[in-house]
């Protein structure tokens, strides 16, 4: 009744209301229109022709021009960061390829009237502050990122390391400006301006791109890690440091004219340091949980980062040195830092960053380059930029008392130039030091040396690769019975440990189960990568002494995650792979549904196989695309566990379908050996039947355990 009496309500309400507001708008157009001179209504045509006017209009509206740049960029850029994910080389690379592909290089010189439709030259004001602020957020990020304690505790060797990677480079560049200055620098432009430009694009690490590196490897918890982090930090803080002098020689025209401007920024930090920073380090204290960290203290934070960008930008050396600088004072607390970079890193990364990729390809026009002697002059400018880091860190370090692998570890890792180096690039471009020609060398040169770095680092394992020095330790361990179980969720862990141990449990500590855990390599912060590891392996841990079940663990952050499952299951000796069953994005919906098909098509990997006829092109598999991809690529037998809430292993139905399913008799007779299940065998078509050595592998485990042992045909 209440219902009914609700229902009745809504219609009188909203349907006098209606007719009200539809009768006084009558009323107004019939009494008082006349008085105001009112154009009569165009005639129904005119009303079409003007709608269709309109409509067309609002596609070239500055805000509609930016909301679909916006969304082609991130379109784009995420295609082109996942296809170089999957052939092992960091997403930055592909974004920044994205935005060279997108400017004049590409597109503007294949389909230019596209071009000029997606970005018209009025509009690049707009994507140009876009980025900007993105890049103010992505400095400050890194300013926090730098772990200030571990630099103290490694300060000796990351300081000479650290310095004479900045210095040798720093050296080459200004030396390579004196042959190219006549020819590259723009007319007007001091060759001090020009030669210290140079210098500092020779010298710049990329520490974000280089952290993510490291920690895909595995080795950021390891001495050599730690080091090679400890020395990117160093280089940031120093070559920022250097940068902002240059910036201020740059602007003032000579080092007496920029001493203002260095004095000014001295004051500025001394400020940050001893008064700004004692004031954040104790607010931080106070309020290190989301529960404490409301919107005035993130307000007060963001107010700190505005504030020092502005004043670095009034002084004359770069709102980016400001945003750097303040991320460096904030505190120390652990806690705060990651709940504070989560608020920042997902809107700084995947929405702004990419229109900074973008605004610099389409500064970027590698059409100029369209003679012998350019690109001999670009080639010279990579080596002097990978003779000047890669060499002058891996001495260095080797100087210092790492052995060769290590120094040469190193060097490759900090001839990492990446998105820092096109941050410089971009300054130096704005303040009119380089011409076109020389910038696209730069872009491509920080491309290159960014693109490097991972297949230097496989070399350099592969020269140097240690052999195993224990044959005993060898062969016991080929003689353990090895499992891999790969989860996302945590609590799938327990479940297919829980399904291990039933496998296992009767082979007396000569088993061994890895439980492996991957992250994605597109988060930001270290802090949540140690909350990710931690929290991963918690619910397993714990399982594993509920039952009595020892475990190693394996933890990585992955660019490919499928990939890195099948080579660590291929890799390592397993002799089973167990995971979840993946889901699918596009099930469950009428859009996902839609989507599916040209989704998997459009996947380049899918793609092939459907070219190969390794799969029909319309195939329904009963599996997500990442447990596709898995089985595809593992040598190994791969068990998939369904039901997520699986508890004991008691009673097991197994169907066998052809002579090729005749190895899962062994995994029956593991079951009922380690966990006296009830094993019931179907045969389904009758292979069993025709199948001599299956029947003679039923018959022995019936000896042994005759009642856990039934065997159906089909009638």
């Amino acid at each position: 009744m209440k219902r009914i009496r609700n229902i009745l309500f809504y219609i009188v309400v909203i349907g006098g209301f209606t007719a009200l507001i539809n009768l006084i708008v009558q009323l107004g157009e019939n009494n008082l229109e006349s008085a105001m001179n009112v154009i009569a209504p165009e005639t129904e045509e005119n009303q079409w022709s003007l709608f269709l006017d309109a409509f067309f209009h609002n596609f070239s509206h500055p805000l509609a021009i930016l909301l679909l740049q916006i969304i082609t960029i991130i379109l784009v850029a995420r295609l082109f960061g996942w296809g170089c994910q999957k052939i092992g080389q960091p997403a930055v690379i592909g974004e920044i390829a994205a935005g060279i592909v997108l400017g004049p290089s590409l597109v503007g010189m294949y389909f230019p009237e596209f071009s000029t439709f997606l970005f018209p030259e009025q509009s690049l004001g707009n994507l140009g502050l876009l980025s900007q602020i993105g890049l103010v957020l992505f400095m400050f990020v890194i300013g926090m990122e730098l772990d200030l304690k571990v630099l103290q505790k490694q300060a000796h060797e990351a300081v000479v390391i650290s310095h004479a990677s900045i210095i040798i480079p720093f050296a080459l560049g200004v030396g390579l400006a004196y042959f190219i200055y006549q020819s590259f620098a723009p007319q007007g432009v001091p060759f001090i301006s020009f030669a210290l430009f140079l210098g500092i694009s020779m010298s710049i690490t990329a520490f974000p791109v280089l952290a993510r590196i490291v920690q895909e490897r595995g080795i950021h918890k390891t001495k050599l890690g730690t080091i090679v982090l400890t020395c990117a930090a160093a280089d940031d803080i120093t070559a920022w440091s250097l940068l902002a002098v240059v910036i201020a020689i740059v602007r003032a025209g000579s080092f007496i004219s920029a001493l203002p401007t260095i004095i000014m920024a001295v004051g500025y930090v001394f400020i940050l340091l001893k008064v700004v920073r004692p004031f954040l380090k104790r607010v931080g204290d106070l309020h290190a949980s989301h529960e404490n960290l409301s919107k005035p203290i993130v307000a007060l934070f963001f107010l700190v980062l505005i504030l020092s960008a502005y004043a670095t930008e009034v002084i004359g050396i770069h709102a980016l040195f400001g945003a750097f600088m303040a991320g460096t004072i904030m505190p120390d607390n652990q806690k705060f830092k990651k709940i504070f970079i989560e608020k920042v890193e997902d809107v700084a990364l995947v929405l702004l960053l990419p229109l900074f990729f973008v605004f610099t390809g389409l500064r970027t026009q590698i059409g100029l380059l369209n003679d012998p002697y350019l690109w001999k002059v670009c080639a010279l400018v990579i080596l002097v930029a990978v003779t000047g880091k890669f060499v002058g860190s891996a001495l260095a370090a080797r100087f210092i008392g790492q052995n060769w692998r290590d120094s040469l570890t190193i060097g490759a890792l900090m001839n990492t130039r990446g998105l820092v180096e096109l941050v410089a690039l971009n300054i130096g471009y704005d303040l009119g030091i380089m011409t076109p020609e020389i910038f696209a060398m730069l872009v491509i040169m920080a491309l290159i040396t960014t693109f490097m770095t991972a297949p230097s680092l496989h070399l350099i394992d592969k020269i140097f690769r240690k052999k195993e020095t224990s044959a005993l330790k060898e062969i016991v361990e080929m003689n353990k019975y090895r499992i891999l179980i790969s989860f996302g969720k945590p609590e799938m862990g327990k479940t297919l440990l829980r399904l291990a141990n039933s496998l296992i449990r009767s082979k007396n500590g000569n088993s061994l189960v890895t439980a492996l855990h991957l992250s994605p390599n597109n988060l930001f912060n270290k802090y949540k990568i140690e909350e990710y590891e931690k929290e991963g392996f918690a619910p397993v841990l714990s399982e594993s002494k509920k039952l009595g079940q020892p475990i190693e663990t394996l933890y990585k952050v992955s660019e490919d995650i499928e990939t890195n499952i099948a080579e660590t299951a291929n890799n390592g000796g397993y002799n089973l792979l167990l995971m979840g069953i993946g889901h699918s994005i596009y099930k469950g919906s009428l859009l996902g549904n839609l989507l599916e098909y040209p989704a998997n098509i459009l996947n380049p990997e899918r793609l092939m196989d459907k070219v190969t006829g390794r799969e029909k092109l319309f195939g329904n598999s009963p599996f997500a695309e990442t447990t596709r991809q898995i089985l595809a690529k593992s040598k190994v037998p791969v068990g998939i566990l369904v039901d997520s809430n699986l508890q004991n292993i008691e009673k097991i139905f197994l169907p066998i379908f052809s002579d090729e399913d005749g190895f899962l008799i062994e995994y029956a007779r593991q079951f009922i050996t380690s966990s006296s299940a009830q094993i019931t065998v179907f045969d389904a078509v009758g292979s069993i039947r025709n199948n001599t050595e299956m029947k003679e592998s039923l018959r022995m485990i019936e000896q042994h355990a005759p009642n856990h042992l039934i065997v159906m045909e089909k009638h």
